[in-house]
């Protein structure tokens, strides 16, 4: 029989397995009403649609544990639509679609290590540190005197991402990102 959790067991993070698909509860609460039995109140996000329900599980409910596997993978290169990772022990090489990757391809740079996330033998999901430093390859000048506060202006990064950055900023300045926002965070160099 395959593995299972108990909802006695949920906590945010854990992936489950509802209706045969990869989940991962966002965030859950404990219920014990005066009367009747205790539940579960869940909200969980599906890890290949990214599509987020909100069910309910009685108390003592059983859920699926995924067959799910991380490594910790290189970003090799771009191959048409897809991306090519190594794993770093084995060396094996892993070809990984636009869709898998997210928001995750507007930040990878080459060589650089991400945790990839597989279900059943397919990359679902990439995970990449919190900030990553990108160089700035295209912007426009800033204009001398202006000093609004708080004035931005888009830069485009060496992996064609467009985001918005101080006045400041110039053409070749290697900035840190946040990859979870998406947002400036510094000017590195």
């Amino acid at each position: 029989m395959a593995e299972v959790y108990d909802t006695s067991e949920f906590r945010n993070g854990l992936k489950i397995l509802v209706d045969g698909e990869p989940f991962e509860i966002v965030e859950f609460q404990h219920v014990k009403p005066g009367k009747g039995s205790a539940f579960v109140r869940t909200r969980i996000r599906n890890l290949i649609t990214g599509r987020v329900l909100e069910p309910t599980f009685k108390s003592g409910d059983k859920v699926g544990r995924p067959d799910m596997e991380e490594k910790e993978m290189q970003y090799l290169y771009k191959e048409g639509e897809h991306y090519v990772f190594m794993d770093v022990k084995t060396y094996e090489q892993t070809h990984i679609n636009e869709t898998s990757l997210k928001e995750a391809k507007n930040f990878l740079k080459e060589n650089m290590t991400a945790r990839i996330l597989f279900w059943n033998g397919r990359a679902i999901a990439v995970e990449l540190p919190n900030a990553v430093e990108l160089r700035v390859k295209k912007c426009d000048p800033g204009v001398r005197g202006d000093t609004v506060s708080g004035a931005m202006k888009p830069a485009t990064l060496e992996t064609g991402f467009t985001l918005n950055v101080p006045l400041f900023i110039n053409e070749g300045d290697i900035l840190k990102i946040d990859t979870r926002t998406g947002q400036y965070l510094t000017r590195v160099g």
